[in-house]
């Protein structure tokens, strides 16, 4: 790479490719925190849909805080690709989840992007060493994966590939910081990425619980939304069962629950609890946990639950 990428806080000019409910999902987010947007689509409707889709997330947007600057107005829909990524100094793809699209589209991007910007996939599932086989320049593409929607949900998850150089990873992670994101910078490829195999394993659990007559659907959502998802906004399962190991935390836990993971409960099979993986989340939890104690921690989950009660009650009292 000759020509140096902008700097991820000096950029000004972002360019969306497909604008469908993840595209246009990244073109709300990127408006609303000041850029200038750029986006193409090849349908016919597209600045159509992409205006509505834009004018429904705005008051939320609005509410949530917008950046200086940020407006609407500063969006502009391209005829071409080429004309979309002319003047970006980043390109956020957000095509259907087809692989041979994915090929050929990156590799168009990367074909009319100028060299040094860095291009990134809002793929679920593909690995990025599969979609930039076809690419001259590979080693600025990375997957910057969200969750639905992109302007709400803070999460992506970021890597490259096999032929993917590490600035761009860097450089990538740190921009979506800079615009308000939390980022997981992975560093290596795993199908699926991290939180959609998560949601996946309970996804495939609620599927043979109701195949089988075991629970409603009501009973499953309720079984989420009025037990574990409470503690999740503020700590995930690690640290949720870090604390059920009451004051010796996880090591606790581990070492007197672990033999119930062998327990026939589950579709899924667990994996063997050896001492390699027992101290590799032992130690997780711990430096999660910082300088915090489980007291600590205890105060801060239950402040936390009665906060997204209150904040639930709230929307449920005005929907009734």
């Amino acid at each position: 790479m000759n020509q140096q990428p902008t700097k991820p806080d000096e950029v000004t000019t972002v360019a969306c490719i497909g604008a469908g409910v993840i595209g246009g999902g990244w073109v709300a987010h990127f408006l609303a925190r000041g850029y200038r947007v750029v986006a193409w689509d090849p349908a016919e409707d597209a600045e159509e849909r992409l205006g509505r889709l834009v004018d429904a997330a705005w008051p939320a947007l609005r509410e949530l805080g917008l950046a200086d600057g940020a407006s609407r107005a500063n969006l502009t829909v391209a005829t071409t690709l080429e004309q979309a990524v002319t003047e970006a100094e980043f390109v956020q793809e957000s095509a259907p989840e087809d692989l041979d699209l994915k090929r050929d589209l990156l590799a168009r991007i990367d074909a009319a992007t100028p060299e040094g910007v860095v291009i990134s996939s809002s793929t679920s599932g593909y690995e990025m060493s599969d979609m930039q086989r076809d690419c001259s320049d590979p080693s600025r593409l990375v997957v910057g994966h969200p969750f639905n929607p992109p302007y709400l949900i803070p999460l992506v998850e970021v890597v490259g590939g096999e032929r993917t150089e590490q600035w761009a990873t860097r450089w990538a992670s740190e921009f979506f910081e800079l615009t308000g994101k939390s980022v997981i910078t992975m560093d290596r490829e795993v199908p699926g990425f991290v939180a959609n195999r998560l949601q996946e394993a309970i996804w495939r659990e609620a599927l043979h619980m109701l195949d089988n007559g075991e629970a409603t659907v009501e009973q499953i959502d309720t079984a989420i939304t009025e037990g574990p998802g409470l503690r999740w906004p503020l700590f995930g399962p690690c640290m949720t069962f870090h604390l059920a190991g009451g004051e010796g935390g996880m090591a606790h836990m581990l070492d007197h629950f672990g033999p119930s993971l062998k327990s026939p409960w589950t579709r899924l099979r667990a994996p063997e609890l050896t001492t390699e993986l027992r101290d590799a989340m032992v130690d997780g939890c711990e430096r999660s946990a910082g300088d915090r104690g489980i007291a600590d921690l205890v105060d801060e989950r239950d402040r936390a639950i009665i906060a997204v009660l209150r904040a639930v009650k709230g929307v449920r009292g005005e929907r009734s």
